[in-house]
């Protein structure tokens, strides 16, 4: 018990105000269920995500940003969003080949973080808002649960990314949000596939944060922005969500 209370007297204020305003935000959007909504607020994440990734990628390039957000307009009227990554792909690459001067980290920031989301548009226009909450309740009990269970029993390195992370965190996080994507999950799948797909997202959404930590690291940063008040960056809070997106689409796609 002195352990738990403990933890709660440690959390950061700013960040819990923050992490509420969100949520109640994310809540006002899933209530609403508009597609113009959604690919708004998408999109203006999406703007400062590739903001983001240009610094962590070491990227000056204007027209890059200007031809990032003329992908997102694309993506509108666009049936299917995500196959709009291997347009931009091929149009990127032809014309760095044209010019002679291919410059692969240009080529990393449609990989990450422009796929992911139009994966996540992809997973709304596909599957609809329902889809959206399984992925919000499996990634967010990931991450909560897994700091939680981490800072109360952690004591196994996870890996040299991200020191703070534990084995006994990961663990944690990923059964509790396993457990509780599929009690949701099994309203539009079978009791099996709503296991497999509940633990595959929960464990992708940890390999997400370690990704986006090694980008930082990298860097040379603490965080990849500082938009969000005790969070830093769009992508320090969307991290998980860009992996677990495109693997919830594949796995609905392919199973369900």
């Amino acid at each position: 018990m002195n352990k738990f209370k403990e933890i709660i007297q440690n959390i950061d204020k700013e960040r819990f105000l923050t992490g509420a305003a969100l949520i109640a935000a994310v809540i006002f959007v899933g209530w609403i269920d508009s597609f113009i909504l959604i690919w708004a607020l998408l999109g203006i994440a999406y703007l400062f995500s590739f903001y983001e990734a240009m610094k962590l990628f070491d990227i000056d390039d204007n027209a890059l940003y200007a031809y990032g957000a003329l992908l997102w307009i694309v993506s509108l009227f666009y049936i299917n969003p995500d196959d709009l990554f291997f347009l931009a792909l091929i149009i990127s690459l032809s014309w760095m080949v044209y010019k002679n001067s291919v410059e692969l980290k240009k080529i990393y920031i449609f990989l990450y973080p422009s796929a992911s989301f139009l994966f996540l548009l992809a997973l709304y226009k596909g599957f609809g808002i329902d889809a959206m909450i399984w992925l919000i309740i499996v990634v967010a009990l990931t991450d909560t649960a897994a700091y939680f269970t981490g800072r109360a029993l952690g004591k196994t390195p996870f890996s040299a990314i991200s020191p703070k992370k534990t084995l006994e965190g990961v663990v944690g996080g990923v059964l509790v949000a396993t457990a509780a994507g599929s009690i949701y999950g099994v309203s539009f799948v079978s009791p099996v596939l709503a296991v497999l797909i509940s633990f595959l997202v929960a464990v992708s959404s940890i390999f997400g944060d370690l990704f986006e930590s090694f980008l930082k690291r990298r860097a040379g940063v603490k965080d990849s922005g500082n938009v969000l008040p005790g969070h830093g960056g769009v992508l320090d809070r969307l991290d998980g969500y860009l992996f677990g997106a495109v693997l919830m689409v594949i796995l609905l796609r392919g199973l369900a």
